[in-house]
């Protein structure tokens, strides 16, 4: 943890010369010889806006751990004493993971008026679906008003669209009043494209590239200090926000060469953390590696991090459901290949990857690893997202469909992550939208969307521009849809699902070696202890062998049960126990 500095001391080893603006005055720094830069004059206290002279250069920059940028990233922070709230959430015990289903939403989208505090009236709706955990899209700082959220460019900085600093304490302590717990997604791998301001102050990135930008210093000369950059921000969400969990954006592009790598130290961090507030804490982490060691812990020789998002279930009940094989769906074209992975886990785990041209992944242990350490959706924002029209599943599945993808979602072996809307099968899209104020910046940005979706042979007239702001305004949920039609009907299923899940311990179990699949043409059926879930993705009807269970549960066509087997319509489920 960094030592504690005086107020508006700032990490600068690049400059030769640091003043700080603040309250209109100009006040000189003293560097230390660590690159620490602290002021040398009185300093006002209270409420105030403040900048750093660099050098010669005439414009303020914003502080690189600012709390709160009024005027956006370009202009001046401004201090925000975070213990100045009265947080109600006393009694808040935490929520674990195991046995919580997580709700994915994105604040400007999940709401017309797009703020923290209108997502907070809709937190009893999370409830009644059986949500435990709300997932937050990336809320730090970045340059415009919309956007996904990943083009960040202050990690510690609430967006002041979503309200602010102090709009996401009342998010949070309202969660907690209600139930939920709230994992926020945080990106450390790379920061956004315009008004990243931290090169300037030290060597924050370092030679290379992934797929989003350079890449951030983690193990070269002044990592360190980067390192702690970073260690301190997990910290902030945790005890400054009182978040429950933390959701680590594409950790595989994080290039750490260091004896213990940052994950590691992230997770040794947050468990001492979590001692010290006797509440559970949660590290999920997105990655592509299929690596379990991952998600192990460490005096199992793993990094410690809680659980993963597992892209293979998704892919899998993707090309089931829909008969979607291009680009990197092709290898789970057989059935078989839902059933490879509700049984372990993943379905590369050292087989070949076409789209990859190698072998991926490693096996899991079964007799070992839980199934909850794995967070699996039927859509989520990547998934839908980055498809050329950001059309979801609602588009191209019929009602049974949609209700076959939610009870293998939300009863399957993994823990379940819910994707705004799709409980009311929201017809609205959601389509990858910014907001560059640079008209260079936005141009670049709509031609590489187009170019990337050419290469996957995608019809270059259905991609939407980023920037149209029509875009994002179509990617708004429509919440009157929630009550009428199909969307009432699709959210008494979510509704129906979430009861037997909170019933039937079977629905919980974490045990790998419990799960048992069959695949019978287009007939999938999945054993749990005494549950059974079967689901037709045929066009035909089909009947399952099930002596002496009672049918708890069936999509919208229905499905019939003797007391020795039980008749799917085409394109149905049920579940029995």
């Amino acid at each position: 943890m960094t030592p504690s500095r005086p107020p508006f001391s700032v990490w600068a080893p690049r400059p030769e010369r640091v003043r700080l603006l603040v309250g209109g005055e100009t006040v000189e720094m003293t560097r230390d010889g660590d690159g620490w830069w602290t002021p040398r004059g009185d300093v006002p206290s209270g409420d105030v806006d403040y900048g750093y002279l660099l050098d010669g250069d005439p414009t303020p920059r914003p502080d690189p751990r600012s709390r709160c940028q009024p005027d956006g990233v370009h202009g001046l922070s401004r201090t925000f004493d975070a213990s100045a709230y009265d947080w109600g959430d006393g009694g808040w015990a935490g929520r674990q993971l195991a046995g919580s289903v997580v709700y994915e939403l994105h604040i400007g989208t999940f709401t017309p008026e797009g703020t923290l505090d209108a997502a907070a009236e809709r937190l009893g709706h999370l409830r009644s679906i059986g949500v435990d955990m709300v997932e937050l899209m990336p809320v730090n700082a970045f340059n415009g008003t919309h956007n996904w959220g990943y083009d960040g460019v202050l990690w510690s900085c609430v967006h002041e669209e979503y309200g602010g600093p102090a709009a996401y304490q009342r998010f949070v302590d309202a969660c907690h009043a209600t139930g939920l717990g709230v994992i926020q997604d945080v990106v450390y791998n790379h920061l956004g494209p315009s008004g990243n301001y931290l090169p300037l102050f030290g060597p924050y990135l370092k030679e290379g590239r992934n797929t989003w930008g350079d890449l951030v210093n983690l193990d070269g000369p002044g990592g360190d200090e980067v390192r702690r950059h970073i260690l301190d921000n997990v910290r902030m969400w945790l005890s400054d926000y009182h978040v429950d969990g933390l959701r680590l954006d594409a950790v595989h592009a994080l290039a750490d060469a260091s004896p213990t790598h940052l994950l590691e130290e992230m997770a040794i961090e947050v468990a001492a953390l979590s001692a010290h507030q006797r509440r559970p804490l949660t590290l999920i982490a997105e990655s592509d590696l299929n690596d379990a060691r991952l998600v192990t812990p460490r005096e199992a020789g793993g990094r410690g991090l809680d659980a993963q998002w597992s892209d293979d279930f998704h892919h899998a009940l993707h090309v089931a459901l829909t008969g979607e094989t291009a680009g990197y769906y092709a290898d789970f074209e057989p059935l078989s290949a839902l059933a490879k992975v509700c049984e372990r886990g993943f379905f590369h785990d050292g087989t070949w990857s076409s789209f990859r041209g190698r072998p991926h992944g490693r096996p899991i242990d079964r007799a070992a690893m839980p199934t909850w350490r794995l967070v699996v959706a039927n859509q989520n924002h990547d998934q839908i997202g980055n498809r050329a029209a950001g059309d979801r599943l609602t588009a191209r599945l019929d009602d049974d469909q949609l209700a076959c993808a939610a009870l293998l979602t939300l009863c399957g072996p993994f823990t379940p992550m819910l994707f705004m809307g799709e409980e009311f099968a929201a017809s609205t899209p959601f389509q990858f939208f910014t907001s560059h104020p640079e008209p260079e910046l936005g141009r670049a940005t709509a031609e590489g969307r187009i170019a990337e979706f050419a290469s996957h042979g995608w019809d270059a007239s259905e991609v939407p521009d980023p920037q149209d702001p029509a875009t994002f305004a179509r990617s708004r949920l429509d919440w009157s849809e929630a009550s009428t039609g199909r969307g009432a009907r699709m959210l008494e299923v979510y509704r129906s699902l979430a009861d037997l899940r909170r019933q039937l311990p079977d629905l919980t179990d974490p045990a790998f070696t419990d799960v048992q699949c069959t695949v019978d043409g287009r007939l999938f059926t999945l054993r749990r202890g005494r549950t059974l879930l079967a689901v037709n993705f045929g066009g035909s009807p089909a009947v399952v062998e099930a002596p002496g269970m009672e049918l708890l549960f069936a999509t919208p066509a229905g499905a019939s049960y003797d007391g020795e087997r039980v008749s799917l319509p085409a394109h149905a489920g049920a579940l029995l126990a």
